[in-house]
């Protein structure tokens, strides 16, 4: 810390330096020509560019000295030198460090060691950074610091950088190719009275004017459905939920989702939608449909091929491949404790169920790396979707699981609303101020036939990105308060 202190104090004598020569680092504008990466890619001897960006190296030759400038798109090399700029100039630019921001005019030129670089003809102080940039500009390593300074992070790391580039990619492609299918984008309530559509804790709020309690969403469902009730037949939307549990390396508590209906499809139209937007967003994005999985050194883990057709398997077929084919032939209490010698998370309240499900959770889910859609899912688990015709103990819906973890679930969704209401009733335990009564009688109003998908756009990107934990793909995670 100390060190770092008598940093800052010589910087902010360097920029008390600047000031007398009336030269203010922070009301300077300048207007960049062209990206760094740009001037590299569209080289010509002697082309003049104008490029601003942040100095990420410097090496001093006396009257001659060389800096790295980095944008967004790159870094080039600046070739200063005193008798091109004048003597005044000279001992300004002596008076920059690592990490401040410059604008540059020059020319195009190729060194000896086969670099293109900028010749400085004159330089424009934009920003002086008091505080020293991290020790390695090649990244970060203790995580605590990389998330609660993502600024550092990303000044630090390409890599890091092009992650959070390419998450962006991700989600305009998937935007381009919902658009393509005709999908109607929109935004519904994230402050809601009732937070229904999945069963999870939410957070609550408080409203003034309304006096009333608020629940942030912890679904995106049930007003989408609203939707289709109104008529809008193909429907998305990417937005924010928010559940009040544990952080983990799958989860935070803010999270970004993607659901989309279809009138008149069903969960086998949404198969098919899920695998052409992923194989077409990974050929947009990556340039391939096989994403490796590499280890801290390096090395090729697991390839992940989202190369059609993904495998379909039943969930009870599943669980009995990896738990015995016994499994449901047990009675409830043979198959807690079978659940608990497994070393699955299962409480003696459980439902028969859930102990299932806590069971296919732990064992089964981790090993399923290539894409697979488990299809026919008990229905006590999924209140929102049809009955499966040929299996009345289970409904008709995927989770489609990836990198051994869940990655989109889909529904043929219930349009029946005295069914529909048994199910949420049934779900709520009896507590009817628990029911959105407002979707129900939209729901009775008529809701077509449709197809549903959810698509956790974060574990996504942790997918497609090869990264191991959802913090390192989310720009600002949650994190404990420090101390």
């Amino acid at each position: 810390m100390g060190e770092t202190n008598t940093l800052i104090e010589q910087r902010k004598r360097k920029l008390e330096s600047l000031r007398e020569k009336g030269i203010d680092p922070y009301s300077n504008r300048f207007a960049p020509t062209e990206g760094c990466a740009e001037a590299t890619q569209n080289y010509a001897e002697g082309r003049e560019v104008a490029l601003a960006g942040r100095i990420t190296a410097h090496r001093d030759m006396g009257k001659t000295q060389f800096i790295d400038i980095r944008d967004q798109t790159g870094r080039i090399q600046i070739y200063v030198k005193k008798d091109l700029i004048g003597a005044e100039a000279f001992e300004t630019f002596k008076l920059l460090d690592m990490g401040d921001f410059i604008g540059v005019n020059g020319t195009l030129f190729t060194t000896k060691t086969g670099e293109i670089s900028v010749k400085l003809a004159e330089f424009v102080v934009l920003t002086k950074a008091l505080r020293p940039p991290p020790e390695k500009w090649h990244g970060l390593v203790d995580p605590e610091t990389r998330h609660r300074q993502r600024y550092l992070d990303l000044m630090s790391s390409q890599e890091v950088r092009d992650v959070f580039l390419n998450r962006s990619a991700i989600i305009r492609e998937i935007r381009n190719f919902l658009h393509e299918r005709n999908y109607i984008e929109v935004e519904t309530p994230m402050m809601q009275r009732i937070p229904g559509g999945a069963a999870a804790q939410p957070f609550v709020t408080y409203h003034n004017a309304l006096g009333a309690n608020f629940y942030l969403r912890i679904a995106l469902e049930l007003y989408l459905k609203r939707l289709l009730v109104g008529g809008i037949e193909r429907v998305f939307e990417i937005g924010r939920n928010f559940r009040n549990e544990g952080l983990s390396r799958n989860h935070n508590p803010e999270f970004t989702m993607l659901e989309a209906y279809e009138a008149y499809g069903d969960f086998h139209s949404m198969m098919e939608l899920l695998q052409s937007m992923l194989c077409h967003v990974a050929q947009k994005v990556l340039g391939t449909l096989k994403i490796e999985h590499t280890n801290e050194e390096g090395e090729v883990i697991r390839t992940i091929d989202l190369t059609p057709d993904w495998k379909q398997v039943r969930y009870k077929d599943l669980v009995r491949e990896y738990v015995g084919n016994d499994w449901f032939e047990l009675t409830p209490g043979d198959r807690q404790e079978r659940a608990k010698s497994m070393g699955a998370d299962v409480r003696p309240d459980f439902e028969d169920f859930e102990v299932t499900n806590a069971v296919f959770e732990k064992r089964i889910e981790p090993n399923l790396i290539q894409p697979t859609f488990v299809t026919h899912l008990p229905k006590e688990l999924i209140p929102l979707a049809k009955t499966s015709r040929d299996d009345p103990a289970t409904v008709e819906v995927f989770e489609c699981c990836i990198n051994g973890q869940e990655i989109a679930p889909a529904y043929s969704e219930q349009n029946n609303p005295i069914e529909q209401r048994e199910s949420l009733e049934h779900q709520a335990g009896g507590e009817q101020q628990k029911l959105d009564e407002d979707f129900l009688v939209g729901l009775e109003h008529g809701m077509p036939p449709a197809g549903g998908i959810g698509i956790g756009i974060d574990r996504l990107c942790m997918l497609l990105l090869g990264q191991d934990s959802i913090r390192d793909v989310i720009l600002f995670p949650q994190l404990r308060p420090k101390g």
